[in-house]
């Protein structure tokens, strides 16, 4: 017979460096579930890609236990990471920070495409590319015909 599934915790922790410490242990401890079984097992699955911003879905069961999915770097973060800054612009219709190519536009789509809600190569580009407008990040060039 299956688990009862008693819910979900959705967390963005950096690989690798999962601890006890807010937010991940009263996230986890409110519940009732293992911090430190949690945190050992997604330090564990996530040491090559240590450093970087990593969503994770917990999905936690009446018994106590559970089970983890992580996912790619959030498209923001990606994007941050390659125009070398530490944050969007203030004022993105004013002040532009960075400029990237379409080029690498769908490398990121490419990347993030099984986290979003979209069939296509060419609309996982315009999600992507929307993100770096409202961040003040101008992306140079004509969209390409063909992706």
């Amino acid at each position: 017979m299956a688990k009862e599934i008693a819910g979900f915790i959705k967390l963005q922790i950096k690989g690798g460096a999962a601890n006890p410490s807010p937010p991940v242990g009263p996230a986890l401890g409110s519940k009732g579930l293992n911090i430190m079984d949690f945190c050992k097992q997604f330090n564990a699955r996530t040491q090559e890609r240590a450093g970087k911003v990593l969503p994770v879905v917990i999905t936690y069961y009446s018994d106590k236990s559970f089970t983890f999915i992580v996912k790619n770097p959030p498209v923001a973060v990606q994007l941050l990471e390659l125009a070398k800054a530490k944050s969007g612009s203030a004022e993105p219709n004013r002040k532009k920070i960075a400029e990237i190519t379409w080029e690498q536009v769908k490398t990121i789509a490419a990347d993030k495409m099984s986290d979003l809600n979209c069939f296509t190569l060419e609309s996982a580009m315009t999600m992507v590319a929307g993100t770096a407008r409202s961040m003040g990040i101008t992306v140079k060039g004509e969209f390409p015909e063909n992706v």
